[in-house]
């Protein structure tokens, strides 16, 4: 290209075009390109000379040290913002530049403001036993699956959410942990329910009042859960349930033995391993195109849209167990894409 080369190149190039010299014995002598040294020809021919244009438009304001500083700065902390490092910048006497300036430079280098992914905050305690949950399944395969019924509660926003926390990252690294929101999962919001699933269908959806106990979790198990499972599941069906302290109350936990339930060993902090996650967020997503002015209203309008949740994605959720099992031994116990 005619940019890469010295106006001391294109001189010489003129020169010996106009002694008759061809394109190809100047570009062996200059040790440049031919198709360069016939640009330099056509350009000079055209009236443009062999000295470059003057730029137009405002000098960088960074040099490569100032760019280097600015990705360091948001790579060391992911949820420093723009105006984060431009303040800090000015602090050090480092550059005296806008947030825009530092968002683009961050953008050059593959660096973009993203939502933080929301997963749950596992210790090391955690990561042992998912790993270990992981390793002991890997080997069921989806017929293993089908006799599990899963089952989990769910908080419904009647307005707004819980908010947003922005990070920046490359592309590609949305699961990374250290890209990620921990979160501790609690009770409260302003409908709570529960509801059970399996490769055979939907349970009931059951809306909790008040703050669930291990008492009223015993009679949700048995007025609908244990009733729906005698009635759709298949023989030798395994429950599933987290290890909330309700869950793990002595009450219910008395329940499950005398009832004869067979409970899956479920560890801790492990949401994205339960598919009926998936089924929360599918119906989170319906209820945004409903208004409903109070709460009655509200948990109607969930029964409507759980009851049109199609039977093929309920079987999709099923099928991908195999697979959740084998991100966490991918990611050795840590939270996964799901």
């Amino acid at each position: 290209m005619v940019r890469n080369t010295s106006v001391e190149v294109r001189k010489i190039v003129i020169e010996l075009s106009l002694k008759g010299k061809s394109s190809r014995e100047m570009a062996s002598t200059l040790s440049i390109r031919k198709s360069t040294v016939n640009d330099i020809i056509n350009r000079y021919r055209a009236g443009n000379g062999v000295k470059d244009r003057p730029r137009s438009g405002r000098p960088r304001k960074t040099t490569k040290r100032i760019d280097r500083i600015i990705k360091r700065k948001s790579v060391a902390d992911s949820k420093k913002t723009a105006s984060d490092i431009a303040a800090e910048l000015q602090e050090e006497n480092v550059a005296n530049i806008s947030r825009c300036t530092v968002s683009r430079r961050l953008h050059d280098v593959g660096l973009f403001g993203r939502v933080s992914v929301k997963k749950p905050l596992i210790n090391k305690k955690n990561k042992v036993a998912r790993l270990k949950f992981a390793e002991k399944y890997c080997n069921w395969t989806v017929e293993n699956w089908k006799a599990v019924l899963f089952s989990d509660e769910s908080k419904f926003n009647l307005f707004g959410s819980d908010g947003r926390q922005y990070v920046r990252r490359p592309v590609g690294t949305r699961n990374d942990s250290k890209y990620q929101t921990p979160t501790v999962k609690h009770g409260g919001g302003n409908i709570m329910v529960w509801e059970a699933f399996s490769a055979q269908g939907l349970g009931p959806l059951i809306k909790i009042e008040g703050i669930m106990n291990g008492v009223m979790y015993r009679e949700i198990l048995e007025t609908h859960m244990l009733p729906y499972a005698e009635r759709k599941m298949l023989e030798n069906w395994i429950f599933q349930h987290d290890n909330d302290p309700k869950h793990a109350s002595k009450i219910v936990k008395g329940w499950l033995s005398t009832n004869k339930v067979q409970v899956l060993d479920w560890p801790s902090q492990s949401a994205e391993l339960n598919p009926i996650e998936y089924l929360w967020g599918e119906m989170k997503h319906r209820m945004k195109n409903h208004r409903s002015s109070n709460k009655k209203q509200f948990f109607q309008n969930l029964i409507e849209e759980w009851n049109k949740i199609p039977h093929d994605y309920i079987t999709r959720l099923i099928e991908s167990m195999p697979r959740r099992c084998a991100a966490v031994i991918a990611t050795k116990g840590m939270a996964t894409k799901y």
